[in-house]
C-alpha cells in the first residue's frame, strides 16, 4: 500500500486538501477502491487546467490527441532547453530530451503503465533542471508551495503517481486520465 507522508499533506494549502486527499488518500488506497475519474478531474480543476483536461479526456480524437502531445512535447522541448544548466548537466538535458518521443510513443499506443513509469522519470529529471539538487531534498514539495500553490500540487502529484506504479493493477482509462493531468500542465506551463 502506497500512503504520503504526513508533513506533505500538511503543506497543501487547507482549500485545496480535500480534492488532493481525494485524489491520493493520506492513508493509501483500500484493497479494490481506486480512484475516480471525479476525483482526477477536480484536481485538474485546482491546477488550473479543468476545461482544457476535460477536452482531451473526454472529447479528443485521435488528431485531436496528436495535435496536443504535439503541443506537450513542443513546449517541454522549450522548457528543456531554455532551462540553464551547470556545464556538467548538459547531458542530462539531452538525455531528457531524447526520452520524450519514446513516451508519446508509449502513449500513442496506450501503453499507460509503462508511460507513468516514464513520466515519473521525466518528472524527476525536469525537476532536477529546474529546481537543482533543491528537487532531491525532502521538503521539495513544501519548497514548491512556497513559491506557487499550483506549482506545488503540480509537483506534489508527480511525487504521488508513483504510488500508482507500486499499488498497479489500475484500469488504462484511470492510468490515461491520471497521466493526461501532468502532460496537459506541462502543455500549458
Amino acid at each position: 500500500m502506497y500512503s504520503c507522508p504526513p508533513r506533505i499533506i500538511e503543506a497543501i494549502p487547507q482549500e485545496y486538501r480535500q480534492t488532493a486527499e481525494a485524489l491520493f488518500p493520506p492513508g493509501g488506497f483500500a484493497a479494490g477502491k481506486g480512484l475516480s475519474i471525479e476525483a482526477v478531474e477536480a484536481f485538474a480543476g485546482i491546477l488550473g487546467i479543468g476545461a482544457d483536461y476535460r477536452h482531451i479526456l473526454l472529447n479528443s480524437s485521435a488528431r485531436d490527441m496528436d495535435q496536443f502531445l504535439g503541443h506537450f512535447q513542443n513546449n517541454l522541448d522549450l522548457l528543456i532547453q531554455k532551462t540553464w544548466v551547470e556545464k556538467a548537466d548538459e547531458i542530462r538535458k539531452e538525455k531528457l530530451l531524447d526520452r520524450i518521443p519514446g513516451f508519446i510513443a508509449r502513449i500513442e499506443r496506450e501503453e499507460y503503465s509503462q508511460a507513468l513509469e516514464d513520466f515519473g522519470s521525466i518528472l524527476e529529471e525536469l525537476a532536477y533542471l529546474l529546481f537543482g539538487a533543491q528537487s532531491h531534498k525532502e521538503d521539495f514539495t513544501e519548497y514548491t508551495f512556497r513559491i506557487d500553490t499550483q506549482m506545488g500540487l503540480f509537483w506534489w502529484y508527480g511525487g504521488q503517481i508513483g504510488g500508482l506504479r507500486e499499488t498497479g493493477g489500475w484500469d488504462k482509462d484511470t492510468l490515461r486520465a491520471v497521466l493526461l493531468i501532468g502532460i496537459c500542465y506541462l502543455t500549458n506551463f
